[in-house]
């Protein structure tokens, strides 16, 4: 799988924008805050229908516009695949799939594997439960239609539910109602969990030997899955908190309540962990990740880097590195000193200035 060339129009600080990548490691450089990171923001933005920053579709159009369009040409089987996206500020977005328009943004997910790794990328590690179910869903959802279906399913239920809580404050009649919303959550969200499950598994048996090496073997990091009910307990947890529901107008049992731990021999990093032990455990979740992904699709995902070298050491730069050098990877950076360093081969380098591109190779 390899992104062969983005076009922009009117995109963040985009005007006009047509770019070619290699197949191997493109390095976008400049100084802070002139354009790198939206590339990488528009690629992902066409893999996933969402921005890595969690912005607003109306937020990544240029100012002063009413709209923007980002398409990407990529080659995945030997066959090239196009993605427009067409991004409005008041109206909802437009996405097609080789010149077909599609109905539901989810059906893009899977065409193109991304995986996404940046400095905010600890916030996985060391914020609230919401980041990292935000981390598996969004990986899931790229490799498991199923799981995708089973999710925006439940979450629509999950709504109803809260909607259908609030108004029985008003009529208690409605409490008759509950059980056909009761029995929709336990069936889609007994399958997120075992999904859920199951992935975290697959996760921690690569994790434990990518960290060793990037400790130095002085540390073995283990994650698991923390659901806030068991498949068997669901339906009755339910019904048992029912009372505290109606209180609080809201669901407090099933997986949008889900959390997974992470922790070495001192305990969970995200409490005791040091900010060095943090940043490597994110590191080792993400390289973890592309395994997974390449075993999962039989392929290699697309690798995008934002600006993560400078927050590593040498060794662990050097690791990362050499870790990918048979992935796509499209990597921004203020310099070229970390390549040069680490003599890691490129096959494009982009100098970013004020949102113009120039090739320097």
């Amino acid at each position: 799988m390899v992104i062969k060339s983005l076009t922009l129009s009117g995109f963040r600080n985009y005007d006009s924008l047509a770019m070619e990548f290699g197949e191997g490691t493109n390095i976008l450089y400049g100084d802070n805050a002139q354009g790198k990171t939206n590339i990488l923001e528009a690629l992902y933005v066409c893999g996933t229908t969402k921005s890595h920053k969690g912005s607003r579709e109306r937020e990544m159009i240029e100012l002063g516009r009413d709209e923007a369009h980002i398409r990407l040409l990529l080659e995945r089987d030997g066959a090239l695949r196009r993605i427009d996206m067409h991004l409005k500020k008041n109206k909802p977005k437009g996405v097609a799939i080789d010149g077909i328009s599609i109905k539901r943004s989810s059906e893009l997910f899977g065409t193109v594997n991304m995986v996404f790794f940046s400095p905010e990328d600890l916030g996985i590690i060391k914020d609230g439960p919401g980041e990292r179910r935000r981390f598996i869903d969004l990986e899931l959802c790229q490799l498991d239609k199923v799981y995708l279906h089973n999710l925006v399913s439940y979450n629509k239920v999950l709504n109803q539910r809260n909607n259908l809580l609030k108004q029985i404050g008003f009529n208690r009649e409605l409490m008759d109602t509950i059980q056909v919303w009761d029995d929709q959550l336990e069936q889609y969200g007994i399958s997120i969990i075992k999904t859920r499950r199951e992935f975290i598994a697959e996760l921690s048996s690569m994790i434990v030997s990518i960290h060793k090496e990037l400790s130095g073997g002085t540390e073995e990091l283990a994650i698991r899955y923390e659901p806030n009910v068991t498949e068997k307990e669901f339906g009755e947890k339910l019904t048992r908190t029912l009372d505290r529901d109606l209180v609080l107008k809201m669901t407090n049992t099933g997986p949008h309540r889900d959390d997974m731990s992470f922790s070495i021999a001192a305990g969970d990093i995200r409490r005791y962990g040091s900010q060095g032990q943090q940043r490597t455990a994110a590191l080792a979740l993400k390289l973890a990740e592309i395994q997974l992904v390449k075993k999962r699709i039989r392929d290699n995902p697309v690798l995008l880097l934002d600006d993560v070298l400078s927050e590593l050491d040498r060794r662990r730069q050097n690791l990362l590195l050499h870790s990918i050098h048979d992935i796509q990877t499209i990597v921004t950076c203020t310099g070229l000193e970390e390549f040069v360093n680490n003599r890691i081969t490129y096959d494009r380098i982009y100098q970013i200035v004020q949102g113009t591109v120039v090739k320097k190779n």
